[in-house]
């Protein structure tokens, strides 16, 4: 997974909030007609994405539409139905980190069972996933997920509010466990079944004979 770099005020480049891209920024101040006179308020800018050619309006430095979103994007493998959750989680995080979290927890819940878990209790589908052998930084994040998100719902030692970053990293956790536990499987998958199928069926018969 590449760097991501968010939207920043006045930044020559970033990742498109739209697009996902990155790509030049280009940068403007609104105008203004007002009894037939033109006039700018330098606090109102927008900036038009050189890539998608979308735009982000921005007051006193800040994005405010889209939301502000200081977060990677959802891996493109990342599920429609727990990707829900994330974009609404990314949506709304610069307003409140708690809210996110409880939202990234959610969604973790609903991508255990794209992980072949039940999705019932995390902790039981984390442990699960350790017995299959799952690598452990994998397993660290899903904990860090679990026990951050749970902090979020059930307030604890963890400050969401005090602590934003503990929030952020949430994002980069869930989009490691799908690129480890979803896209890189699919993608090995795919060359793989590029192989010739007389090569393929040869393999499975070593495999046949050395099972026990």
């Amino acid at each position: 997974m590449s760097k991501h770099y968010p939207p920043v005020h006045q930044a020559k480049q970033f990742h498109c909030i739209h697009c996902g891209v990155f790509a030049a920024q280009h940068w403007r101040n609104l105008t203004f007609r007002e009894s037939g006179e033109s006039s700018i308020d330098p606090r109102m800018e927008y900036c038009v994405c050189g890539h998608c050619w979308e735009w982000s309006y921005w007051y006193k430095q800040r994005m405010l539409v889209p939301s502000e979103a200081p977060v990677p994007p959802a891996h493109e493998d990342f599920p429609e139905g727990p990707k829900a959750d994330y974009d609404e989680a990314r949506d709304i995080v610069a307003r409140s980190p708690k809210a996110a979290a409880a939202l990234l927890r959610l969604s973790l819940q609903k991508l255990m069972p794209e992980l072949g878990e039940k999705g019932e209790k995390i902790n039981d589908d984390i442990k699960s996933l350790v017995q299959k052998g799952v690598p452990a930084f994998v397993q660290q994040a899903l904990d860090y997920c679990r026990v951050v998100g749970n902090n979020a719902v059930h307030p604890g030692e963890i400050l969401l509010d005090d602590t934003p970053d503990v929030a952020l990293a949430l994002f980069e956790m869930l989009n490691v466990i799908v690129e480890q536990r979803i896209a890189m499987p699919k993608r090995i998958q795919a060359q793989y079944d590029e192989l010739p199928e007389s090569t393929r069926k040869a393999i499975e018969a070593r495999d046949a004979k050395s099972a026990p």
